[in-house]
């Protein structure tokens, strides 16, 4: 299954009964293999999770911390970017040079790389004089 396929199926699984806007994400981790997540809102927004954010959880959950590329999809008229917080985490478990790819369900994409996702990026090495 690719990720697109990944991020697909499990976007139609995402829990949206506010907004109906249905996400779905896949991750390949560098060890090769496939964590997906989707969206689940809550009624206290904004407590929801961003797809994004479930399926790097799942990569960590498994025992995987490093992020080979990414493929999140939404029905969208155009491929839906990452909210800043998901760039943020995306940033933390994946180099600067892996692919982000941004789809629609009607078959649109744009790949970007995260330092294009999130320039300027808060890392680690801004805190060496903590």
């Amino acid at each position: 299954m690719t990720l697109l396929e990944a991020a697909t199926a499990v976007r139609l699984r995402a829990y949206v009964p506010y907004s109906r806007f249905h996400v779905g994400a896949a991750i390949r981790s560098v060890e090769g293999r496939v964590h997906i997540g989707c969206n689940v809102e809550n009624v206290a927004y904004p407590e929801g999770t961003c797809a994004e954010a479930g399926a790097i959880a799942a990569m960590i959950a498994a025992g995987d911390t490093r992020i080979a590329e990414i493929v999140v999809i939404a029905d969208s008229p155009e491929p839906v970017p990452c909210c800043g917080g998901c760039r943020q985490k995306i940033a933390e478990f994946a180099a600067q040079d892996v692919k982000v790819t941004l789809c629609t369900t009607d078959g649109k994409s744009k790949t970007l790389t995260v330092a294009q996702l999130l320039p300027g990026v808060f890392s680690q090495a801004h805190m060496d004089r903590a």
